[in-house]
């Protein structure tokens, strides 16, 4: 969305925050911060700030093409109808959901969300990670059922920037769990620090932008929980700081799948899951969460219920293999 939406206006106080959780970190959790780390999140930050200005503008005129037909018409006073914005901004969550949903079960969106977890830390920081080629996937069209439900698109741009602003401070471990009530109905940094693990478990859960009530309705929810220590970043961890390398590996991981797979199969790597290959030499987080949860069921099976091992012969001391 274009880059005139109150994040703007926010900045002054996502860099306060960052501070204050530096300085939290340096006494409380070192490891909670890296400097190359956090100068590849500041650099994504401003990367984004400039692809939003550039490219951005697009969607706006998208949605204002498809406000021409809109269904419902609030009329030229919209901006004053007090209940529309709240019910705009409740709707425009449930359009984040699946649009952040899409981003990590669709490979195309995928190779633009991957930028958002590629840090192994979870810090503040780490919510300035935004991608530079959003745009270019045209995610935007998951919110033009609020536009062709008279949502008018600056009302739209407007509740949608709220949205990234609450979602900034989430990405914290300076705080464990929010009252049980809040919990229940609001996404926190305990909700979403499971999201961006890397933990079988936790793959592909908790999509929620402000309303974690989304993952419970359609199935995606999983709570935190102290039994799986969280490891943060993506499965196959970049291993590197370069920004370039950050930005556009997985678009690079397209294209070569694209050059070399056979081409019944070409269009698979562009809308299949991350992870999916047509060999199958590669895993989805289907196919780790299986693996996992058959390891976790062996490991906690009584020891007399497991099957006992076969005895072997001898044939140590026996050259004709027979037991002694």
């Amino acid at each position: 969305m274009p880059d005139f939406s109150p994040t703007e206006f926010a900045v002054p106080g996502f860099v306060l925050l960052v501070l204050l959780e530096m300085f939290w970190a340096r006494k409380r959790r070192p490891e909670a911060y890296e400097a190359r780390d956090t100068l590849t999140s500041l650099a994504f930050g401003l990367g984004s700030t400039i692809a939003g200005v550039l490219f951005g503008g697009m969607a706006l005129l998208v949605f204002l093409f498809v406000y021409e037909y809109r269904i419902v018409d609030f009329g030229d006073q919209w901006w004053a109808i007090w209940w529309l914005w709240p019910l705009c901004f409740i709707f425009d969550d449930l359009a984040y959901y699946w649009i952040h949903r899409a981003g990590h079960r669709i490979r195309w969106f995928w190779a633009s969300h991957v930028n958002h977890h590629s840090s192994q830390h979870y810090n503040l920081s780490t919510a300035l990670r935004q991608t530079w080629t959003g745009a270019f996937t045209l995610g935007f069209v998951f919110k033009l059922p609020l536009v062709l439900l008279g949502f008018h698109p600056l009302m739209i741009v407007l509740v949608g920037g709220f949205n990234l602003i609450y979602q900034f401070w989430i990405h914290t471990e300076a705080i464990d769990k929010m009252p049980r009530w809040f919990e229940a109905v609001m996404n926190t940094p305990s909700h979403h620090r499971v999201h961006h693990a890397t933990n079988p478990l936790y793959l592909d859960r908790n999509y929620a932008g402000v309303f974690i009530i989304w993952d419970q309705l359609f199935g995606t929810f999983q709570e935190e929980t102290s039994k799986v220590r969280i490891r943060y970043g993506i499965v196959k961890q970049l291993g590197s700081f370069n920004l370039l390398w950050s930005v556009f590996h997985e678009w690079i991981g397209i294209l070569q799948d694209l050059w070399s797979a056979p081409w019944r199969h070409k269009l698979s790597y562009l809308l299949r899951e991350p992870g999916w290959s047509h060999d199958g030499s590669r895993e989805t987080s289907e196919i780790m969460l299986t693996r996992w949860l058959a390891r976790q069921s062996t490991e906690q099976r009584p020891t007399e219920q497991r099957p006992t091992p076969p005895v072997l012969p001898d044939t140590k001391h026996n050259p004709n293999g027979e037991a002694a």
